[in-house]
């Protein structure tokens, strides 16, 4: 009898809470070799020390990362998150509307002057145009409606970079700090496609949130690769666009056509040629 008054009492004590919450523990199946929580606790890799005294040379350029090309497609897919990947906007979008980054207006100069907010990034892309339509049943009579376009992530197709190379002697490298990134919105305007800088973000502040976030690796998903190793292993390809001079112009504004492209070219192989002229043989 005790032992029936027992399991009665226990039964009570357990299984009302519950019935009461309704909590019912489910084994999920595993999808994989392993449950995967997609959380990467890595801490940035320290970059190089550096100091003015040690500073024999350097040039700053700007460079764009276009993400149709397909060693860049890491950056541009998947564009619906699934299986912890997400793309690099998804990524970025979400560190900015958490609070984890900053943002910083674009300004003529590229400099990082003013914070810019999520919701303000939000709202400049969102715009509403008002159109007349014709129904397409009788009476065939027209009507106004109201057009709303908000933003679309897989617009964006660039990635802009504003480095900074430089010769360290105590080391006796060549070496490259990229310093901010912006991403770009491509948009048809009169049949045409129009490059939209968003907002220009420090990558010394992005690098926390870069290094805990997981880009696919096409050759090995054993081997995690993050948005970080992308940018520290240079996994991209890219032209650049821009080199600091002294009238603050780009390629595009004196050069187009082939002759901006092999200015570019004639830039990336001036500082290669700068490094190896340093050294006999």
């Amino acid at each position: 009898m005790k032992k029936i008054f027992l399991y009665g009492f226990l039964l009570f004590v357990f299984g009302v809470p519950l019935m009461v919450t309704g909590q019912i523990t489910v084994n999920t199946p595993s999808d994989g070799l392993f449950q995967d929580q997609g959380v990467i606790k890595r801490i940035p890799m320290p970059l190089p020390t550096v100091r003015k005294a040690d500073i024999m040379w350097s040039k700053r350029i700007w460079r764009e990362i276009d993400f149709r090309q397909k060693m860049n497609n890491v950056f541009y897919f998947p564009t619906t998150p699934h299986q912890n990947w997400k793309s690099f906007i998804t990524v970025i979008m979400d560190a900015l509307k958490q609070g984890k980054i900053t943002a910083y207006d674009i300004s003529s100069t590229d400099e990082l002057l003013v914070p810019i907010t999520y919701n303000e990034i939000i709202a400049r892309q969102t715009d509403t145009t008002h159109e007349t339509l014709r129904r397409s049943t009788p009476p065939y009579d027209e009507y106004d409606t109201v057009i709303i376009n908000t933003f679309d992530p897989t617009q964006v197709m660039r990635l802009r970079l504003k480095e900074d190379w430089y010769f360290d002697s105590k080391r006796s490298q060549m070496l490259v700090r990229i310093e901010a990134f912006c991403p770009v919105m491509i948009k048809e305007h009169n049949g045409q496609q129009v490059s939209v800088p968003l907002f220009w973000v420090s990558y010394a502040d992005a690098r926390k949130v870069l290094a805990q976030s997981l880009a696919f690796n096409p050759n090995n998903s054993a081997m995690r690769l993050t948005f970080d190793d992308i940018f520290i292993k240079r996994l991209f390809r890219s032209y650049i666009y821009k080199e600091q001079n002294m009238f603050d112009r780009r390629i595009s504004e004196y050069a187009t056509g082939v002759a901006a492209i092999k200015e570019s070219q004639r830039i990336q192989r001036e500082m290669f040629n700068f490094e190896q002229y340093l050294w006999q043989y």
